[in-house]
């Protein structure tokens, strides 16, 4: 059935799940051809969540397909649960005819590699690129700001730096002393855009080390300015953190797993997997992939 602009058939899934209520919700539509920019827009503020978007791709664009993504109050460049979601969704409903697509997002060229060995036990995998790892600006006063708004001391701080890191949106990583730090945070939340604006980052990453031999790590994300206070799943943010915590020798410059565990502390579990990808032993970026299932959203506006 043809999607209208008028009646859009918003799919559903939660990607990065680690339990059955766990992972990050994603409205999806497949067929967004003709949606205009406030309508897109309509299906974020209506279900309260990052919204994924399929269109058909540019010409001339070399691409499979064209995403976009809208959270309640603006568009956003990328989304790594979101582009999972939706390639899982193309797969699971006879969309693509290979294993390996490129999309087009207005943060670049995402590739997608997808493995599938039976009917339900589908498996995606999307890129990004190597991250930059960068220190705060006006590190003194910034660490202050954010200890503030997070409502902890510097003695709740590991000995790492607090920095931003990107691979498509700058997210500030924050590496505390241990889980039970991170899991107490209770965030100002009513500072969060002023504090996010001034040290040039789009949210507050705070981590902490759960097992450093397997790569386990534990995170939140508390956004700029998203339209809700903090999210189950980031798999973005995941994408930087292994890049920061690379910089920081905490991980291994290999191929091996590396999971970003988020969302407990929202009662919906998550894991995100993260793998670091080399051309000829050369760094050039990371695949980032999680299990996602069919779930149901219910309208929060109209």
């Amino acid at each position: 059935m043809a999607t209208t602009s008028a009646e859009p058939q918003v799919r559903f899934v939660s990607v990065f799940a680690a339990g059955p209520q766990g992972g990050n919700p994603a409205p999806i539509v497949i067929d967004a051809a003709g949606m205009n920019d406030a309508e897109m827009q309509q299906v974020a503020r209506a279900y309260g969540h990052e919204s994924g978007f399929v269109l058909p791709p540019p010409p001339d664009s070399d691409c499979d397909f064209e995403f976009r993504f809208w959270v309640p109050n603006h568009e956003m460049s990328m989304c790594g649960h979101a582009t999972v979601g939706a390639t899982w969704l193309l797969q699971r409903l006879g969309r693509l005819q290979r294993d390996r697509i490129i999309i087009l997002t207005k943060s670049g060229r995402v590739h997608a590699r997808i493995s599938q060995s039976d009917e339900q036990d589908i498996s995606v995998e999307v890129s990004q690129p190597a991250g930059i790892v960068e220190p705060l600006p006006d590190a003194g006063q910034s660490t202050n700001d954010i200890l503030d708004v997070l409502g902890i001391g510097s003695d709740c701080l590991a000995p790492f730096p607090i920095q931003n890191a990107r691979t498509s949106r700058v997210k500030t990583l924050i590496p505390l002393k241990s889980v039970s730090i991170l899991d107490g945070l209770k965030p100002d939340f009513s500072r969060m855009e002023r504090l996010c604006n001034s040290i040039n980052s789009t949210g507050l990453y705070p981590y902490a080390v759960s097992d450093r031999d397997d790569q386990i790590v534990d995170a939140r994300q508390f956004p700029s300015s998203s339209g809700y206070p903090e999210d189950a799943a980031t798999g973005i943010a995941a994408s930087a953190l292994s890049f920061g915590l690379l910089a920081n020798r905490m991980v291994d410059t290999s191929e091996r797993q590396i999971t970003i565990r988020q969302g407990r502390a929202m009662n919906r579990p998550s894991a995100i997997k993260v793998r670091f990808s080399f051309d000829d032993g050369d760094l050039n970026g990371c695949w980032l992939g999680g299990a996602v299932q069919p779930t149901e959203c219910e309208k929060i506006a109209s």
